[in-house]
């Protein structure tokens, strides 16, 4: 795990500033704290720093290149069947100086060329100059676990693991693009490519850039078009397949030369990968965050019995709203750009702690996502039968329940499984609020019309993905390419790799998501039941007192809390006070709105009032010129 840069002065082929390119590896330096490298020819420069986790020996140097100096490497991530594709190469007469993956990716595209990422099972941002064809790569993974982030100015191309890297080698940070705005304040984050800069982007999940030839094109690697299983597997069937698909993949998650650990909530997902870890051993370190028992999303007595089941030494790390509301600064900053999750700040802490034992750490994203395990999935399975129904009958049941207090989970389903567009559809199930609502928030003039349609413009390209899917997975295929990359797994990486630890998702691993995507929707949401497929392989490691516990919302249900009941605190501060930068782009009057109708009850906007105060305080550190690292 580390962190790459790099400048390539594609168009006039001016010569490199090697300072430039060492002041955006120095941006960098906490995701690489054990060694830094640079190779700067011509118009292309590379910087690298390195988190040494696999052959901890100088011979994992990057940039990296081949004996010629032919192609140079320098990557981000973990390649976890690295050991099979080395095989394949010695086979075909490679020749290896290291036991790393970086240099399998090398000798990979001396043997395959571009194909190589096609081959690549695990986690990457990487770059490829290949000298002979003076042709540049740089690619972020299949599921998108790592960032890459680009701009181009008059013909120069600027690309890091994190935004700082970029603005180092620009010199300067862009100005904030209100459509990006727009977005977040929707999704509670924005969707690849854009960012909240001007013409900064990032490169979507399985995308790459490809320059050569003095011209720049963006375009997917990553081609699965998922397809039915056709005739579906039984459910004992399925059961058996994904259990052994589990087991192969946390094998090759727990490959490392350093100390591993588990961060462990009290729930079934990472319950579930714990269990597996103890086929490979006893006595895993894990790291549980949480708030105290007056709060119903507190985690710590349930991950510390299921830590005693297994064996596990469980260290537990206690928030209060104090400790929240100080931290929250330094953490939106690390984040470079915005998100809206309340879980930022557990994880940042969680992390922390977990560095001081381990500098790996494996974590339970993805089932989620993968089999259906949030409620908005149960809206989306049975969407149909409501879309069915009369208009007039529609109508009725819409209007009954907009007078409902503090549902707003069911409003947003009401407006938004009723339309017809499917695309269209997903994007609202999405939004926080309608559209016009969340446009209605900025003053007059600082939106362009069509700005609530950019994100349509950047998920248009999966359209042809959906042709085949049923409702629910065409919805699931949106969330593994947009939500989960570009929200969740962008702030697990930064608040993970600002304390030099590496998190991996063993659930993300190519061969889990290509099998689960290819289920029918009743394999993951059956007559009622959320990820329904997953709960049944669950119950072969897990005692039955771990499988009944409610689900819990991580952070979700104390961050509503502290807005309703709150009333002063640096958070409802920033919407009072008239000074707030965020007022520059965003209408007070309507703001203050949104808190009055939380506190009395009579909506539920816990979720878009927190995103409002995670953009106010961005634009604080935006403005001081902290980074928070």
């Amino acid at each position: 795990m580390c962190g790459i840069c790099g400048i390539f002065n594609y168009r006039d082929g001016q010569p490199v500033v090697a300072e430039d390119v060492a002041r955006m590896a120095r941006s960098i330096a906490h995701r690489g704290p054990d060694d830094e490298g640079l190779r700067v020819s011509g118009s292309l420069g590379l910087g690298f720093r390195r988190l040494s986790i696999l052959d901890l020996s100088p011979a994992g140097h990057q940039p990296m290149s081949d004996d010629d100096g032919r192609v140079w490497v320098v990557f981000n991530g973990e390649i976890y069947n690295f050991r099979e594709l080395r095989q394949e190469l010695e086979s075909r007469g490679a020749k290896f100086k290291s036991q790393c993956d970086t240099e399998v990716i090398l000798q990979g595209y001396l043997q395959w060329g571009d194909g190589v990422l096609g081959r690549l099972n695990g986690m990457f941002g990487l770059a490829i100059w290949d000298e002979p064809r003076r042709k540049l790569i740089v690619a972020r993974d299949a599921m998108g676990i790592k960032p890459v982030y680009y701009a181009v100015r008059d013909g120069k191309l600027f690309f890091g693991s994190e935004l700082r890297a970029v603005f180092a080698g620009l010199r300067e940070r862009p100005d904030i693009d209100p459509i990006g705005t727009n977005l977040f304040l929707r999704y509670r984050y924005t969707p690849a490519p854009l960012t909240l800069f001007q013409g900064v982007r990032k490169l979507a999940a399985g995308e790459r850039l490809i320059v050569v030839d003095g011209a720049l094109r963006s375009e997917r690697w990553y081609e699965f078009r998922p397809r039915p299983f056709s005739p579906p597997p039984s459910s004992g069937e399925a059961a058996e397949m994904l259990l052994e698909i589990y087991r192969r993949a946390v094998a090759r998650h727990l490959i490392s030369d350093v100390p591993l650990g588990l961060m462990l909530s009290g729930g079934m997902d990472s319950g579930l990968l714990l269990g597996l870890m103890s086929l490979h051993g006893k006595a895993w370190p894990t790291f549980t965050v949480g708030y105290g028992r007056d709060f119903k999303d507190d985690e710590l007595e349930d991950a510390t019995e299921t830590a005693r089941i297994f064996g596990a030494q469980n260290a537990a790390v206690r928030l209060d709203r104090d400790e929240f509301e100080r931290a929250l600064p330094r953490v939106v900053s690390i984040l470079e750009e915005p998100v809206a999750s309340s879980s930022i700040v557990p994880m940042y802490f969680v992390a922390q702690r977990a560095r001081q034992d381990v500098k790996v750490a494996l974590m339970g994203q993805g089932p989620d996502e993968l089999f259906g395990g949030y409620a908005r999935h149960l809206g989306v399975r049975y969407g149909g039968a409501y879309r069915a129904l009369p208009p007039g009958i529609r109508s009725a049941i819409s209007s009954g329940i907009a007078r409902l207090p503090r549902n707003e989970a069911l409003k947003r389903a009401t407006y938004s499984l009723g339309v017809d567009d499917r695309l269209r559809r997903y994007q609202n199930v999405f939004s926080l609020m309608p559209g016009a609502s969340v446009d209605a928030l900025f003053r007059d003039g600082v939106l362009q019309a069509d700005a609530g349609e950019k994100a349509l413009e950047c998920w248009a390209p999966l359209r042809p993905l959906l042709e085949g899917l049923d409702e629910l997975n065409g919805f699931q295929l949106l969330e593994l390419r947009s939500s989960l990359p570009d929200e969740l797994l962008m702030y697990g990486d930064k608040l993970s790799m600002v304390h030099g630890l590496e998190v991996r998702v063993p659930y993300l691993d190519r061969e889990i998501v290509e099998y689960a995507q290819q289920l029918p929707a009743n394999f993951k949401v059956r007559h009622g039941t959320r990820k329904w497929l997953h709960r049944k392989v669950c119950r072969d490691f897990l005692p039955a007192e771990i499988l009944r516990r409610k689900k819990r919302g991580f952070a979700v249900n104390v961050v509503d809390n502290w807005f309703h009941n709150a009333i002063g605190g640096r958070m409802i501060d920033y919407i009072g006070d008239d000074q707030s930068q965020m007022y520059r782009l965003l209408n007070p009057d309507a703001i203050r709105r949104l808190l009055s109708e939380h506190r009395a009850g009579r909506r539920d906007n816990h979720k878009m009032l927190f995103s409002i105060i995670v953009f106010e305080q961005w634009l604080r550190s935006a403005e001081d010129g902290a980074d928070g690292v």
